[in-house]
């Protein structure tokens, strides 16, 4: 009884000096680290781990100088493990805590509330997947170095390593999807095809990179829902990306007007839209016709924003502008439906008017030259051949009759 006790008091009085060293130190690291935003970090992220790392290090030698060999060996043996335990997972904390800082300080370096923000966007994707891909592996060694600690574990050791070639073919084959998603993880972050804060197109939905992880990607839409897909999407299906090179992109509004609309008035009043909005980052302002076919006139206004929301909403806006500028000044320019009312003997101009004496149809020999694609000229006649071919590429046989 009184070994134990005098362990206990020894452990106590271990942990009570470990806390106060400890405290000690960060009072003073955050005194002299107030203009270092690396001591700053460091201070914040790693205090409560040191505390636990030194507490449970000075406990667990507070013990083994506490006790002799001979007295208490198996409940000794015991709390010695279960500290070296406790140490390893500490220290495996505080290793962790260390690298989260200093991810802290580079990412603080790049801002990515600034307009032109492409290159601190691929450093911060960088570098929270190398965050996420480091904790992964301290969690995985410092699982493999506690379970070393164990006598059983080390004597199989050796059978699981002579048998490792066979174990990573089978958990290669079942962990095929995973470890293709985390390939694909890395490959988006250094391969610099999508970042946080990228729009893109996806699965015929447009959002912006909310989340990449070595597993999946979240795509936050427009309208604040969620589309979470593998990372293998990326790599291996086609998707949009607005904000690849630049965040400035291009839109366009198409509109169906009559054929009686005008082109340059039109012109003009989007240009006068666009340099009195804000939305517009002065680059592209177009307006073209881009179909002429039936009844209607396609016309098309391009136009250019600094962002893709900025973008939304100035196509919008030309949308509204423009189709009240038709219907309150140009309402003759409104789509129409025409159709031709009376009967043949009408005197207007566009109505059929039926002939006087009939129309002697020419013969095939007075067939003008250039109404015939296939024939009439030289390049009719070469047309003519190259489809047709050579004479004797048909061969008529008693199964396949001679044409009449």
């Amino acid at each position: 009884m009184q070994s134990y006790l005098t362990t206990i008091v020894a452990a106590l009085a271990a942990a009570a000096i470990a806390l106060f060293l400890v405290e000690v130190v960060h009072r003073a690291t955050q005194r002299l680290g107030r203009r270092s935003l690396l001591m700053t970090e460091l201070t914040d992220h790693t205090h409560r781990s040191f505390q636990v790392a030194a507490t449970v290090l000075a406990v667990q030698f507070a013990v083994r100088l506490s006790t002799g060999y001979a007295v208490g060996t198996q409940w000794r043996q015991v709390v010695l493990h279960l500290l070296v335990l406790a140490v390893i997972a500490a220290a495996a904390w505080l290793v962790a805590s260390l690298l989260v800082a200093a991810e802290d300080v580079a990412l603080a370096r790049f801002r990515v509330d600034v307009p032109n923000n492409r290159h601190a966007r691929r450093v911060r994707t960088q570098v929270v997947m190398l965050r996420r891909l480091t904790i992964a592996v301290i969690v995985i060694l410092t699982v493999g170095v506690m379970l070393m600690t164990f006598p059983a574990v080390r004597g199989v050791g050796a059978g699981v390593l002579t048998s490792a070639g066979v174990a990573g073919v089978v958990a290669a084959l079942a962990a095929q999807s995973l470890l293709g998603n985390v390939f694909a993880g890395l490959q988006l972050a250094f391969s610099d095809a999508v970042r946080l804060d990228d729009v893109v197109v996806v699965e015929g939905e447009w959002g912006r990179i909310e989340e990449l992880t070595l597993s999946y990607v979240v795509v936050q839409i427009w309208d604040d829902r969620r589309l979470i897909l593998p990372t293998s999407y990326f790599t291996s299906k086609p998707f949009q990306n607005w904000t690849r090179t630049e965040a400035a992109v291009l839109g366009t509004a198409e509109f169906d007007v009559d054929w009686s609309v005008n082109v340059q008035a039109m012109r003009e009043e989007l240009r006068r839209l666009a340099e009195s909005s804000d939305l517009w980052d002065g680059r592209v302002c177009v307006l073209q016709v881009t179909d002429a076919t039936g009844g209607l006139v396609k016309v098309r206004a391009l136009v250019s924003a600094a962002d893709a929301g900025s973008l939304w909403d100035l196509r919008c806006l030309v949308r509204e502008h423009l189709v009240g500028w038709v219907r309150d000044h140009r309402p003759t320019a409104l789509p129409r439906m025409r159709a031709e009312v009376g009967d043949s003997s009408g005197a207007l101009p566009w109505q059929s008017v039926q002939p006087r004496r009939p129309v002697r149809r020419p013969a095939d020999t007075d067939v003008p030259d250039d109404a015939r694609v296939f024939g009439g000229s030289d390049d009719g006649a070469a047309r003519s051949e190259a489809f047709i071919g050579p004479d004797d590429t048909l061969t008529l046989t008693p199964t396949h009759p001679a044409p009449r």
